[in-house]
């Protein structure tokens, strides 16, 4: 019997690591994905031609060896992909945690753990509900919620981001992704095995620090700029 437990032991453990890589490298490559967004979002400050020229370039990007809009759906499939194993390899983790943890270790816990590390779960939630939204007003419904037209990129980023409540929604989810990102990256970095040691953990948490800080507030800025009136058509 002690073998047998031993070896169902050993097969989690695996298994449990399996799960943690898995969320590492999906979480990188979102890492990876939301850094070019960001850049891209920053084109609004060029102006409509600017903006619109660059959304067009993602849809003409290595024609004719792609297809029109060949790139994108490449990006759409490794993205889905991605999400699918993240939230997967996240819910089957924290299955795990909440059977093997008991409620007394989890309170004493959360004394010493940070808010990004306390808020990963749910705010890994709110930002899947994000990205529902976020695709139905910009992607695949293209909501106008002013209702303008939806025909002109530009136009449709004014024109959303001049509702001062859908700014709001696009901050607190911008917010609950620098926090997710915070704590992401120092876990991924610690999965892979890139935090054996005092200066290999500081450096982490400063890169967990810095790329939250970047993507975050870069992607804050264009609403923010939107609504006071400094991006508008």
């Amino acid at each position: 019997m002690a073998t047998d437990t031993l070896v169902k032991n050993a097969r989690a453990a695996r298994t449990t690591i399996a799960l943690k890589l898995a969320m590492a490298t999906s979480g990188l490559i979102f890492i990876g994905f939301v850094l070019m967004h960001m850049y891209g979002n920053l084109k609004a400050f060029g102006g409509r031609d600017a903006f619109n020229k660059y959304a067009e370039h993602l849809r003409t990007f290595g024609e004719p060896m792609l297809p029109h809009e060949g790139l994108l759906w490449v990006i759409r499939v490794v993205l889905l992909v991605a999400l699918v194993v993240h939230v997967a390899s996240a819910a089957q983790l924290a299955a795990r945690a909440s059977k093997s943890r008991p409620v007394k270790y989890e309170v004493k816990k959360n004394k010493h753990s940070s808010i990004s590390s306390r808020t990963m779960r749910w705010g890994g939630v709110a930002l899947l509900l994000f990205i529902v939204w976020h695709l139905i007003n910009f992607t695949i419904g293209k909501v106008n919620v002013s209702g303008g037209a939806t025909t002109d990129p530009f136009n449709l980023l004014v024109d959303s981001f001049d509702v001062w409540w859908l700014t709001l929604i696009y901050l607190l989810a911008m917010l609950a992704l620098g926090l997710h990102l915070h704590h992401g990256t120092w876990s991924a970095l610690q999965t892979l095995g890139l935090t054996n040691s005092a200066r290999s953990r500081k450096a982490a948490k400063t890169t967990g620090l810095i790329v939250a800080v970047v993507i975050a507030g870069g992607f804050m800025l264009v609403p923010l700029f939107t609504l006071f009136g400094v991006i508008s058509k």
